[in-house]
């Protein structure tokens, strides 16, 4: 998607609501612990060309960083923007904020610890006016899937031009399923994507993620079902 709104010299906004500390260590402790690397991204980063924009992003990051180094969604829009776009991240727990600082200071970013939800109504319509908000919350608290309906609600009339674009896990509990059928009967020309996978470890939760974008840009939905296709082959 940035690689899509970068291909004009016009300059645009990317919004973030939940960071998290955009860079991380596939070999740490914590990753290992959990599995999901391994069953994850250690799975699927070949499927993109070595000019695919996350292939350049993970090749960058890597040869900076070392071999088992990842960047999140706010290191790939650092690294995929312009000095003239402008960045608005939000991450709220302390010590991730710290770390989402420490991985962006090279770059013209402004990192706010804020609840994201309150930062994107407080942005938007951003300036510039094109852009892409990007909703990537842990769902930790189970609120925010009876929230996330009306928070984009407001969004999308603030802002109508923008690229809202939600993140969401397939959970077997089907938690998810309220929201999306809140989601599908607002918008019903907006693109949802989803992959299904195996869990990471046993009772795992979560059996596959999607993406829910209002007003898609061109080529996303090809890209979408290309990957949807090499997973319904694993």
């Amino acid at each position: 998607m940035l690689d899509y709104l970068t291909r004009k010299d016009k300059p645009l906004s990317y919004i973030e609501t939940h960071a998290g500390r955009a860079s991380y260590d596939l070999d740490a402790e914590e990753a290992r612990k959990t599995g999901e690397a391994a069953m994850g991204i250690a799975r699927v980063q070949d499927w993109f060309a070595p000019d695919h924009p996350f292939a350049q992003v993970l090749h960058q990051t890597r040869a900076e960083d070392g071999p088992h180094a990842y960047p999140g969604s706010p290191m790939i829009a650092a690294r995929l923007l312009r000095p003239t776009d402008t960045i608005h991240l939000a991450e709220l727990h302390p010590r991730e904020h710290g770390a989402l600082e420490y991985a962006m200071s090279p770059y013209p970013v402004t990192c706010h610890r804020r609840d994201g939800f309150d930062l994107a109504h407080s942005l938007l319509p951003p300036t510039p006016r094109r852009g892409m908000l990007l909703i990537d919350p842990s769902y930790e608290i189970k609120e925010d899937y009876d929230e996330i309906p009306r928070h984009i609600a407001k969004y999308t009339r603030a802002w109508n031009v923008g690229i809202v674009a939600l993140w969401y896990p397939v959970l077997t509990s089907a938690l998810h399923v309220p929201m999306l059928k809140s989601l599908v009967g607002t918008y019903p020309d907006a693109l949802r994507a989803e992959v299904r996978f195996p869990p990471a470890r046993p009772g795992h939760g979560m059996i596959g993620a999607g993406l829910f974008v209002i007003n898609p840009p061109y080529g996303l939905d090809a890209e979408a079902k290309r990957l949807k296709d090499r997973f319904d082959q694993l």
